[in-house]
């Protein structure tokens, strides 16, 4: 009983253990990760399989179909087959009546002209296989986006929660230095209630900061599609980031050459054109070759019947032509036709709203960068200015409302620039993916 306490107690040491580990994840490996878990992926998948599954099946009808049936069939109860004679008193019997019938047909049919329609179906779902190929590509660049960016609002959250932690102990090591200063008659209750007043302030961004970095991670989990509680972390290169410039024309043209999106629907639309040629097949005749084989007890085509099992074959070519159908054909043209003018005037619109995505992105960029350029030079401005009011401050040059004030600025100014940094990153992210890049691994 004692080893048996002592045993669960040892598996809920390790499961508290296992349950408390921090996970790290590289930018990479949380692309990864999304990706395995992603059912996404795993749909985009099962599309490209089906749409492969469905050219197998549409190729198999250019190939000759053997099909075999088989039948019985119970007829009721009639008199033999006789027939009368002139000048005979006892008609003639011819057969028996046989009241159980029995047929077994093995038949081989081979289109020979269907109108380019079997052809234009198979390509129809050619460029369908190809588009939904394209889609997947999507798709996973839209994950990894997605992963990036969540990625990087982590980083955001961290480092505004490490910039609030600092700026609380900052205040708290002022108004501790200017309780000090009051016990020695240095400074008067006015200032210490200031900086305390300060000091809540810090408190209340920290604990601002401190949701915000819960819900980032929250989301950061939910976008890898691992559970919400798990206790995640970021691992962050500390090689120093460059602000990159990109040229906006060669962005467009690596958005027109390169994003899935237009692939797909120049398949597409290659697929509506098929669509119609097949609809346009209906105007024509279709020609079969046709062959068989019968075992039948009795074989109708053996004369008189007999109750025996007989075979005999059969070999021709057929034509099949609807001459009127009272328009059917020529509405199935015009739908598809209709279908195909949809998917160009889509390109067209796909096109138009590409150039104004990857325009704005890269607006947004240059106000990043240019913002994150200020926000650096500001906290540079701002630290040298909160050195000099310190300074002036511990030699009672300055009053608390000018120590507290430099500490708000500078507070302001790292926060600033660490939100720019990090939403540079992201809009970056945005840009390339506007602009066709694979931004997964």
């Amino acid at each position: 009983m004692k080893n048996i306490c002592i045993l669960i107690l040892y598996l809920i040491i390790i499961s508290s253990h296992s349950e408390g580990q921090i996970k790290t994840f590289s930018e990479d490996e949380s692309i990864k990760t999304a990706m395995e878990n992603s059912r996404d992926i795993k749909i985009a998948e099962s599309r490209i399989a089906g749409n492969k599954a469905k050219v197998d099946e549409t190729s198999s009808f250019f190939l000759p179909q053997l099909r075999f049936t088989s039948g019985y069939t119970r007829l009721s109860n009639v008199g033999p087959f006789v027939i009368k004679i002139p000048f005979s008193p006892v008609p003639v019997q011819i057969s028996d009546a046989i009241v159980n019938s029995y047929s077994f047909r093995l038949s081989l049919t081979q289109p020979l002209f269907t109108g380019n329609k079997l052809t234009s179906l198979r390509n129809s779902g050619s460029f369908v296989e190809k588009a939904s190929e394209e889609d997947f590509i999507i798709e996973k660049n839209n994950i990894a986006a997605n992963v990036r960016i969540a990625y990087w609002s982590f980083y955001k959250a961290k480092l505004i929660k490490k910039i609030s932690d600092e700026n609380v102990s900052m205040s708290e090591l002022h108004v501790a230095d200017t309780r000090n200063f009051m016990i020695n008659g240095l400074a008067t209750k006015s200032d210490l209630l200031k900086l305390e007043v300060q000091l809540s302030n810090a408190k209340l961004q920290l604990l601002e900061a401190s949701n915000n970095l819960e819900l980032s991670k929250i989301t950061f989990n939910k976008t890898l599609g691992i559970p919400l509680e798990t206790k995640s972390e970021i691992q962050v290169s500390d090689q120093e980031f460059t602000f990159a410039s990109p040229d906006l024309k060669q962005l467009l043209n690596e958005a027109f050459n390169n994003r899935s999106e237009l692939k797909s629907s120049a398949y597409r639309i290659k697929s509506f054109e098929s669509n119609v040629t097949a609809a346009k097949s209906g105007y024509y005749p279709y020609i079969y070759l046709g062959a068989g084989y019968n075992l039948a007890n009795p074989n109708s085509r053996i004369q008189p019947q007999v109750n025996r099992f007989d075979g005999t074959w059969d070999a021709g070519i057929f034509l099949s032509w609807d001459f009127w159908n009272w328009g059917s054909t020529s509405a199935q043209v015009i739908q598809n036709e209709q279908i195909l003018i949809q998917g160009k005037l889509s390109r067209a619109q796909l096109m138009e709203s590409i150039e104004l995505e990857v325009n704005q992105n890269y607006l947004n960029l240059n106000f990043l960068k240019e913002k994150a350029e200020v926000s650096n030079l500001t906290t540079g401005q701002s630290e040298e200015n909160y050195r000099v009011i310190r300074e002036k401050y511990n030699a009672q040059l300055a009053t608390s409302t000018e120590l507290a004030d430099a500490e708000t600025l500078l507070f302001q100014a790292k926060t600033n620039y660490a939100n720019a940094v990090a939403d540079y990153r992201i809009a970056l992210i945005k840009l390339y993916k506007s602009a066709g890049r694979k931004l997964y691994p």
